[in-house]
């Protein structure tokens, strides 16, 4: 049977022609979802592996200016801890930051997440990340991330993405590693996805999250697309007025799906720190459980799945990457 058109570009032919024999049953909507899973996984890249412009135009002194400048914001966050973000679209490029106070010196911080395999921890707590794998070649640090639904799934049906780790600089008081892709779905380009650590005195850490990627005419049709169907009722967090009710209405579109995945991935890194005091045999168990008590407060955007099948489809994934990784080593992948 033929594949749906747009389905065989993204290595998802198997899933695909399942739900195209579905929609025999069932009507043109399965096969909508179909068709359209691919743009959600394009917006979910470029929460996943990009941080900023890959330029060094930050340094420590302008963060510790941006902790300065934000320091209100930081203490009247709306997310209940000192954190905030802000996004802005310019120039077909889709931009990002997230501020945060973590709790642990930089030092500890500094130390975890100046490891590439560290990474490969955290971004898999993200629903839509089935798996993340890394290895050395030539002297670089290669991180794949294969992106799948947010259902059980195998790993031969998930899109994999590799980005290249780059540790930027690494100061007294200062850390600022690069995750970057050059290309991504839908021809869009540059995904880049940055973190900034900078100690403060009193024993905790100013950190910056920053997510960017440019964009396509492709992409910005299927996300119309995407945004009116599916992806209608998705939203992120920033305030773009008030509706009859008095209550507040959030930015959507591309723009609130890029927010939604940075605050995932800010929150997988918290959770990541959070659960270091607990031995590696249940540590990941443990990320998984503390990831989603952290965003099961942001429901409006943020829920996915409910909390035991989450944890089940995390389980079940982490042994999988578990094994892959260890092919890896081997060399037999």
């Amino acid at each position: 049977m033929r594949s749906p058109i747009g389905c065989k570009h993204y290595q998802m032919t198997t899933y695909c022609n399942n739900i195209y024999k579905l929609r025999q049953m069932h009507g043109a909507g399965i096969l909508l979802q179909c068709m359209l899973l691919p743009v959600a996984l394009a917006i979910l890249l470029f929460a996943g592996c990009a941080m900023a412009d890959g330029e060094s135009g930050r340094n420590q002194t302008i963060l510790l200016d941006l902790y300065h400048m934000n320091m209100a914001k930081l203490e009247a966050s709306d997310f209940g801890r000192p954190l905030f973000l802000e996004s802005f679209e310019k120039d077909g490029r889709l931009h990002v930051d997230v501020y945060g106070i973590f709790d642990y010196p930089f030092g500890t911080i500094a130390e975890e997440l100046d490891v590439p395999a560290n990474w490969c921890d955290i971004a898999p707590l993200h629903p839509n990340v089935k798996a993340c794998t890394y290895r050395e070649l030539d002297g670089k640090w290669l991180l794949t991330l294969y992106l799948g639904r947010k259902d059980n799934q195998s790993l031969e049906d998930a899109h994999q993405i590799v980005c290249r780790y780059r540790n930027l600089q690494r100061q007294q008081g200062y850390l600022d590693v690069l995750l970057h892709a050059d290309q991504g779905p839908y021809g869009t380009t540059n995904h880049s996805m940055r973190f900034e650590a900078l100690s403060l005195d009193d024993g905790r850490t100013f950190v910056h999250a920053s997510y960017a990627f440019s964009d396509s005419a492709a992409l910005r049709l299927a996300a119309k697309i995407y945004f009116a169907t599916l992806g209608w009722n998705k939203v992120g967090f920033t305030v773009t007025g008030i509706d009859t009710k008095g209550a507040p209405v959030y930015i959507g579109g591309p723009r609130g799906a890029v927010e939604r995945n940075a605050a995932r991935y800010y929150f997988a890194i918290q959770s990541f720190m959070n659960t270091l005091r607990y031995p590696e045999a249940v540590r990941f168990k443990m990320m998984a459980i503390d990831w989603y008590n952290l965003t099961i407060p942001h429901k409006k955007q943020l829920f996915d799945l409910d909390r035991k099948d989450y944890l089940l489809f995390k389980t079940t994934e982490h042994l999988h990457q578990v094994n892959l990784q260890r092919r890896i080593r081997a060399g037999l992948q």
